[in-house]
């Protein structure tokens, strides 16, 4: 089947979270799409905590969805533990999570797989990408099977040169436990391609056999109710059982057993140099990074229904076996507990996403395109979007039809994105919601609005999504009426009664449900509890919508400006073989900056640190001239 006669559209190496999501986005873009992999059954393995969403996180998976991919329909039906973060702040940082079941969200994944059109599945090693004239032509299997394609797409996570190290003296290649790394092609990539190289570093906890865990004396956290969704087209009936997790913290004790041990690590005995994620640190660094602190918290969560085992979130640690041992009986309710997995640390190789174009495509090898860890990233979330995105361009780019990539004020994807490809990253990069500087439009609740339009124009979104899309908007539009036309007045004493309650200033005037719902004071529970509003609402997501957009009005009003005013230039094309040097008036540091970042466009050059809006003007003047002379 596989040979030099046999050609895809589009090649994806690695089965992981962005692997997934490059593949689906291209096969619904009617592209014959081959998703290679070292090992079928690990398609949509969560190699660390088996969790999705969080501050930040969730964002990106609501606009993964948006975009029909498929992340958040399979956490919908593994799903075991639904939590909303940040309830009592504002709707731009409110975030979901979901603890899922490990095997039912891998299973739920390998069949949306397998029903997918246009594309097909092949385990084997991949050695050698085949490149002509700087441009991708196929890839060559560890079996020296030639597989030809259009576009490549890389998103081999850990696996590169992955090396796997639990204590001092128990060091082995692996891009994953019971997985080996992937030598060949890195050594291929190393040194026969003009990328630059660097090295980070992950890690995951031992597990805790939940059947040896005094869980009396531990804090209980159960789901939500209502129990929340991620996907805008699903519903709770799609989640399974739910299960409580709960919360313990470590103590004096554990630090000390930490202190006495520290040389034991890998981490802290020179054998790993490379950064670990600064905001998910190894137990290690918290106790050396934080030693005032007297105890830092651990979430005890759930790896599935039908498995005996806890994912023990918040001590990712490298010590060899008796000590991780002595660190968990040490902690309160885990006195007796049982190890059944040893927790570990693993080196990989990466390349400075600088070298890519915000359609994740090299600036150096045509058609070769990057996504998830191999890019600097950490997460299942941000590898997911990057997949995305890089099988949505990649289909563009065979059509021969205009990419897409979205910007820093459309999507937390193009924060992402813009971020890595502007500054590329020294850590394992993550999403947060304060690296968005409009994230007041980017709320989770409207990424469908933001989105959802510009995947059905581009081909990603199918019928049935954008039927729904459009239901969706007659109902806003329906409910804003309602609540627009709905009058109380001060006639009304039993309600005015009920409102003056809630209110810092009585009522004096004659108001209509829009004046209420601006209010700071109130909010459409208050209004449905007290049964002010005497309609039925069904769909709460959508009288969130319209409260958020109705009390932030003002706020979003200046933020549209504000954008406005900036996208006049952020599109404007930087040609990839400029010569700054001809710039005269750009100064010798100017020049510096742009050769080492290689900008893609305008906008990209403006957020390079030190870059003046000198600089950019001057920039902006020459590439305007230039494009005169080329008219």
């Amino acid at each position: 089947m596989y040979n030099s006669n046999n050609k895809f559209d589009v090649i994806i190496v690695g089965g992981g979270h962005a692997g997934i999501e490059a593949a689906v986005a291209s096969a619904k873009m009617k592209k014959k799409t081959l998703l290679i992999t070292s090992n079928i059954d690990t398609i949509g393995q969560m190699s660390c905590n088996p969790a999705i969403g969080g501050i930040g996180k969730s964002h990106l998976v609501k606009e993964i969805d948006a975009l029909n991919g498929i992340m958040a329909i399979a956490t919908d039906y593994s799903g075991i533990n639904f939590k909303i973060l940040n309830k009592s702040k504002g709707p731009a940082v409110r975030s979901t999570r979901a603890q899922t079941d490990r095997e039912l969200y891998k299973k739920t994944i390998k069949y949306i797989l397998s029903k997918q059109k246009n594309l097909l599945f092949f385990q084997q090693e991949v050695k050698k990408i085949i490149i002509k004239n700087y441009q991708v032509t196929g890839i060559i299997t560890k079996n020296n099977d030639i597989i030809n394609a259009k576009v490549i797409i890389l998103t081999t996570g850990t696996f590169l040169n992955g090396k796997i190290y639990i204590g001092l003296n128990n060091q082995y290649h692996g891009g994953r436990i019971n997985d080996s790394s992937s030598k060949e092609l890195a050594n291929f990539l190393n040194e026969e391609l003009p990328l630059t190289k660097g090295r980070l570093k992950t890690g995951t906890p031992p597990r805790i056999d939940k059947r040896s865990i005094n869980f009396s004396k531990l804090e209980v956290q159960y789901s939500d109710i209502p129990l929340p969704c991620f996907s805008f087209i699903g519903n709770s009936k799609q989640h399974p059982k739910q299960l409580p997790c709960y919360i313990t913290y470590t103590n004096k004790n554990t630090h000390q057993i930490i202190i006495d041990n520290i040389t034991k690590s890998p981490m802290y005995s020179g054998l790993i140099t490379s950064k670990g994620p600064r905001y998910c640190p190894s137990l290690e660094d918290k106790i050396i990074r934080f030693p005032n602190r007297e105890k830092h918290q651990i979430f005890l969560e759930p790896e599935g229904i039908f498995n005996s085992e806890i994912y023990p979130n918040g001590i990712s640690t490298s010590f060899p076996y008796n000590i991780q041992l002595s660190i968990i009986k040490s902690i309160k309710g885990l006195e007796n507990a049982c190890i059944t997995r040893l927790g570990y640390a693993v080196e990989y190789d990466f390349y400075d996403p600088r070298g890519l174009k915000p359609t994740m495509e090299s600036k150096f090898i045509k058609r070769l395109f990057f996504a998830g860890q191999i890019n600097g990233t950490t997460g299942y979330e941000e590898a997911a979007v990057q997949g995305l995105i890089a099988g949505l361009n990649a289909a563009l780019l065979i059509d021969n039809k205009k990419q897409w990539f979205p910007l820093r004020n459309q999507a937390y994807m193009g924060v992402l994105i813009d971020d890595l490809c502007t500054l590329g990253t020294k850590e394992p990069y993550r999403m947060f919601t304060s690296r968005a500087e409009h994230r007041l439009l980017l709320r989770e609740n409207n990424a469908d609005i933001r989105l959802t339009k510009i995947g059905y124009k581009l081909g990603l979104v199918n019928d049935i999504r954008w039927q729904k899309f459009n239901e969706k908007l007659n109902n806003i539009e329906k409910l804003y009426q309602k609540i627009k036309n709905f009058n109380i007045n001060y006639d009304n004493k039993i309600k005015i009664k009920k409102l003056n309650s809630l209110l810092k200033s009585p009522i004096k005037e004659k108001l209509n449900g829009i004046s209420l719902l601006k209010r700071s004071e109130i909010n459409h529970k208050n209004l449905i509890e007290l049964k002010i509003f005497d309609f039925n609402i069904k769909n709460i997501e959508v009288i969130e919508y319209i409260e958020t957009e109705l009390k932030y009005k003002g706020y979003i009003k200046r933020q549209l400006e504000l954008i406005k005013k900036q996208k006049k230039n952020e599109n404007i094309l930087i040609p990839i073989d400029i010569k700054f040097n001809d710039i005269r008036s750009l100064s010798n540091e100017a020049k510096d900056k742009f050769y080492f970042y290689k900008p893609y466009t305008l906008g990209q050059a403006s957020r390079i640190p030190g870059i003046t809006p000198a600089d950019v003007s001057i920039l902006l003047i020459y590439l305007l001239k230039k494009k005169r002379e080329i008219a």
